[in-house]
């Protein structure tokens, strides 16, 4: 790997939609190297479609994302060399919308990491820069690392990541771009390699709100084929109580107050000890900013956020161990030999050499971490608790939106929320009751890459448990499956003290209100104009 960085300058370039398709893989040629976002380039599409409402868009892929026409190996030896016979939902739709698919982006091994250190085609490196003229390798975050750098770079207009517990909006934070998960079961997961079935979501990462929510138009519908897609009932409820939302908020609002009558949840939970400091002051200078264009600043208290990170860990890490399964190395995955004179007709140690031999040292773990918490043994005390704990995550969350929750609750409950004055009006919603919440995406910047050898191996200037700690302002969101935007604190917000690299601002709305989300993600965009 190249040891040239992008340019500040280049980073931040935005290529017109005029660029053609060899244009756009020759800059991915240069960049790409000092970077190692892209792990495939993709031929262009030998009859381009010229039409739908991202033609002409380039449109990066996360490699854990079936694409038919480039491999998709999770960034693992396991799946080198698959090529699967089929396109995902989400790839399906943006090509017939026009875009074109540029390419597969690095990632950790199959989703399974913060800092996308865990691929079997090296690590990724940020290319942002910040305004000093020391070069200084970081981490991009992870596990979409490479599509969030692909962006950063300008490699690409959008692309697409999954999101488990922040693996989007960490990897955006840290580059200085849009990263959005969107609520649970709106974007189809059907085609996507599964880690953890019930948080895994199709995200998409740009470096304008506009284009996110252009690429979500397009993502957001029902998929017969995938289980966990919101039907359409859940769909259209939650769509007609948001525009319903949303029309009061543009009534109230005017030119001088244009964010009247929103109200802004900050979660004090989301200020721990572990934040840095260089990360509060610009949090607190949007947060102000958003109460001086009109939004009511709310103090909240989400008790259950602290044991979140432990359930996110627990469930995952079982879930993983349960997808995991199939790579065998006979069914499915790359098999190994067993060594000579080994009993051939014992077919567990057949499957033990093979996982041992392809998986990476973070994949293990955790497949033995959640191999063990659904043991007999240790399935009440663990998996059960955690759980317990999600639920009270998600009670968390509903008590304090005012919008109703129509995925995760009955039907018959959220229609009664939607219809009562809580729900209708904010002048009337109870005093703890709030439309989004605000939060920093991340404790920290980018953690800074240190060599550990002569060779172009790195490590973190992390600990291992520090990498985990990373997820804790992200994983709650994903327990609860709501949507979440980070965006970049604008440059003018940053404390001067602090070391120059972005910072992102969470923002958090109730399951469906993604367009809510968005429409304040703009207002915190349009802040640093």
């Amino acid at each position: 790997m190249g040891s040239c960085l992008v340019s500040r300058r280049l980073v931040t370039s935005r290529r017109s939609l005029t660029t053609t398709a060899d244009q756009w893989r020759q800059i991915i040629h240069e960049r790409n190297p000092g970077i190692n976002a892209f792990v495939h380039i993709t031929p262009p599409a030998k009859v381009p479609s010229g039409h739908g409402p991202l033609a002409g868009t380039t449109v990066a892929v996360k490699d854990n994302i079936a694409t038919v026409d480039s491999d998709t190996t999770c960034s693992s030896k396991m799946l080198d060399g698959f090529q699967p016979p089929f396109d995902a939902t989400a790839v399906k739709l943006l090509r017939e919308a026009g875009a074109d698919i540029v390419g597969k982006t690095n990632c950790d091994e199959f989703g399974m990491g913060s800092l996308n250190a865990y691929s079997y085609h090296g690590p990724t490196v940020n290319p942002y820069q910040d305004s000093s003229d020391k070069l200084e390798r970081r981490w991009p975050g992870g596990s979409s690392g490479g599509s969030a750098a692909a962006v950063a770079a300008g490699m690409c207009q959008v692309a697409l990541g999954t999101d488990t517990g922040g693996s989007i909006r960490l990897p955006a934070s840290y580059c200085g771009v849009v990263g959005l998960k969107p609520s649970y079961g709106l974007i189809s997961r059907w085609g996507v390699v599964a880690y953890a079935d019930s948080l895994d979501c199709v995200g998409v990462l740009a470096s304008k709100v506009g284009d996110v929510r252009r690429t979500f138009g397009i993502l957001s519908t029902y998929d017969l084929r995938d289980p966990t897609s919101a039907t359409p009932e859940a769909r259209s409820r939650s769509s007609k109580v948001v525009k319903k939302r949303l029309s009061r908020w543009d009534a109230e609002r005017d030119a001088t107050k244009p964010l009247r009558g929103l109200r802004v949840g900050i979660p004090q939970e989301y200020f721990p000890s572990e934040l840095s400091p260089a990360v509060i002051k610009p949090v607190r200078n949007v947060i102000k900013s958003l109460q001086e264009q009109g939004a009511s600043v709310v103090p909240i208290s989400l008790p259950s956020t602290s044991y979140a990170l432990s359930s996110y860990y627990v469930l995952a890490s079982a879930e993983a161990s349960s997808n995991l399964a199939r790579y065998d190395g006979i069914q499915y995955g790359s098999h190994a030999r067993p060594p000579p004179g080994s009993d051939v007709s014992k077919t567990s140690r057949n499957y033990a050499i093979s996982r041992t031999k392809y998986f990476g040292p973070e994949v293990q773990k955790r497949i033995l971490l959640g191999t063990y918490a659904l043991t007999a043994d240790a399935f009440d005390n663990y998996f059960l608790q955690a759980q317990r704990v999600r639920q009270l995550v998600k009670n968390d969350f509903n008590k304090i939106f005012s919008l109703p929750n129509f995925y995760f609750t009955d039907p018959l409950v959220a229609s009664e929320q939607s219809r009562s004055p809580s729900s209708s009006s904010s002048s009337s919603a109870a005093p703890t009751q709030v439309d989004i919440l605000i939060h920093p995406s991340a404790i920290r910047t980018a953690p800074k890459m240190q060599p550990t050898t002569a060779t172009s191996e790195h490590k973190s200037e992390a600990t291992d448990t520090d990498s985990y700690v990373q997820d804790v302002l992200t994983v709650p969101a994903s327990l609860a499956g709501l949507p979440a935007l980070s965006v970049p604190a604008p440059k003018r917000f940053l404390d001067r003290e602090g070391d120059g690299w972005p910072i992102g601002v969470s923002v958090v709305g109730q399951w469906g209100s993604d367009e809510l989300v968005m429409r304040v993600g703009e207002v915190v965009e349009q802040l640093g104009a």
